[in-house]
């Protein structure tokens, strides 16, 4: 004998999914402040290989004395951000690469990443040279 309670129910049962909706809610919501602190460059490791050349760089560097430089053009720090400005708009890839010289100080060249940053740059790269292996 069948009793019409025999027949499957076909609803389904979104409890387990609200629950672990609501944790990855939370979660994002814990690291998500993490993530935008800080200014975010990509540090090159030893192991690298060189990049391919292309066409023309945008170049910032900084030597021994802070001056700071557009390709080779000297640029001060004040007008760095309004000059990167109208170079950016006129290029599609906003790609910039970062120089500086190892004996100037850390805060000199975090305050140019800002000002960069600032300009509207996304991708900033820093240049370096590799590690001389001793033999």
């Amino acid at each position: 004998m069948q009793g019409s309670n025999s027949h499957f129910m076909s609803d389904i049962n979104v409890t387990p999914l609200v629950d672990v909706m609501l944790v990855l809610l939370i979660i994002f919501m814990v690291t998500a402040p993490m993530m935008m602190q800080g200014v975010s460059v990509s540090l090159p490791q030893t192991t690298s290989k060189a990049l391919p050349a292309e066409k023309d760089h945008l170049i910032i560097t900084v030597d021994r004395s802070q001056q700071i430089f557009i390709n080779d053009y000297k640029v001060a720090m004040e007008a760095l951000q309004a000059k990167l400005k109208k170079i950016c708009e006129g290029r599609p890839d906003q790609k910039v690469y970062l120089r500086a010289d190892k004996t100037v100080p850390y805060g000199v060249v975090v305050r140019v990443i800002s000002e960069v940053k600032n300009a509207g740059v996304e991708k900033l790269g820093m240049v370096t040279e590799p590690l001389k292996e001793t033999e």
